[in-house]
């Protein structure tokens, strides 16, 4: 990156802005960086100056870092925010342009800017603080009004955990719906198996173990081994549904999904007018994990195919995992263009499988879609889901 490219980029973008930017990055990645953790940042910038960033460096790390995982992983995020030219090999597939992002000239423009501004007042100053409009939601003029729904939900912009604009969630937020998801997982009923398994108390005699204790005593049977039906967790399948009708509450969702893979081994998929699954993203925690998540709902503004996306899910990615008890969670509002009565026959392919299917949807009513209304048999229930509060008073209905 030159001088010369940076400089307009540099004027164009206020410092603390981006300084916000860098924050919000390393909380995507889990690193707890708040409002604090800004401030004390934007004055080791304003200590150490333009020209001496290796000590700048380590002293942000010593700032944001709190864990080892932290500390290792900070190296790569610095590198790919601040100086994304050393980075060999990576492509960025969000689609996203950002301006010019020079350390140096970034420092030297946050002291400027202070010295023009309130350099005495800077720890109480309004103007010079690092949460800046890097970590406000955007919100249009339709939206201002205290009684706006957005988008299909309808939900109350009072909650934290109800519009992720911005993408900016909290570790705090990310930490409440992992709990949550145990929480739900627990309530799920085991399958029993045909198979045995050794335990300290058990209705049935296991004579071959019980046989092979009995040696150290002798061949007395004076240690009995019992054993009982081995119980299996069922298998979790998520659907989530990626469509432009669903931009708002896409945020939600995913990360609602990578909570039940971390917590439940789910398989999640995403759909619009085709199928992908993302499980093996939603296990991972590197650098680029927000870009790949972004790439994967670069469907926004085509159409929805859940008919046959559900048909594609039963017949080819989950044919073998498909049984009794497993069960199939569907993210969306509905809202279909194959024909209304393809959804109907798709999860009826599903529950004739012996899965149970289960409907989430962004509203407080279930939605009147044509092709949702005629699945409704087969459809074991719906649940609201447009916040946190909504996935907690599921767990009475999730069993």
């Amino acid at each position: 990156m030159n001088s010369a490219s940076a400089a307009p980029a540099a004027r164009g973008t206020a410092p603390s802005e981006r300084l916000a930017g860098f924050a919000s990055l390393l909380r995507e990645h889990g690193l707890t960086v708040g409002v604090a953790e800004q401030q004390a940042m934007l004055f080791a910038a304003l200590k150490f100056g333009p020209c001496q960033e290796r000590p700048l460096n380590a002293a942000w790390r010593a700032i944001a870092c709190h864990t080892h995982r932290e500390w290792k992983l900070w190296p790569d995020i610095y590198e790919r925010y601040w100086h994304p030219e050393k980075l060999r090999g990576g492509v960025k597939v969000s689609g996203q342009t950002r301006p010019s992002r020079n350390l140096r000239q970034t420092v030297q423009a946050m002291r400027d800017h202070m010295d023009a501004e309130q350099p005495a007042s800077l720890p109480g100053a309004q103007q010079a603080s690092p949460q800046a409009a890097a970590d406000m939601p955007a919100i249009g003029q339709d939206e201002q009004d205290a009684g706006s729904p957005r988008a299909q939900g309808g939900a109350s912009r009072t909650d934290p955990l109800h519009q992720r604009d911005g993408q900016m969630w909290m570790p705090q937020d990310l930490s409440n719906l992992r709990s949550a998801a145990r929480q739900i997982t627990a309530r799920l009923l085991p399958r029993a198996t045909r198979r045995w398994r050794s335990a300290v108390r058990g209705r049935r005699l296991d004579l071959r173990q019980t046989l092979r204790h009995s040696v150290c005593w002798g061949g007395e049977l004076l240690q009995p081994v019992w054993k009982v039906r081995r119980e299996e967790p069922p298998r979790l399948f998520i659907l989530a549904d990626v469509s432009r009708s669903m931009e708002s509450h896409a945020a939600l969702f995913l990360r609602v999904a990578r909570a039940f893979a971390l917590e439940a081994d789910a398989r999640v998929f995403v759909f619009h007018t085709r199928l992908a699954e993302i499980t093996p993203l939603m296990h991972r925690d590197t650098p680029v994990i927000q870009e790949k998540v972004n790439a994967v709902t670069a469907g926004f503004g085509g159409g929805t195919r859940i008919g046959a996306s559900v048909q594609d899910f039963c017949r080819k990615h989950a044919r073998a995992q498909l049984n009794r008890g497993a069960r199939v969670w569907i993210f969306s509002d509905g809202f279909d263009t194959d024909a209304p009565e393809l959804l109907q026959s798709a999860l009826g392919e599903v529950r004739a499988r012996g899965a149970r299917v289960t409907w989430f949807h962004p509203t407080r009513t279930v939605p009147a879609a044509a092709a949702l209304q005629r699945a409704k048999s087969v459809i074991e229930r719906f649940v609201p889901l447009a916040s946190l509060a909504d996935l907690l008073a599921a767990r009475a209905v999730l069993h």
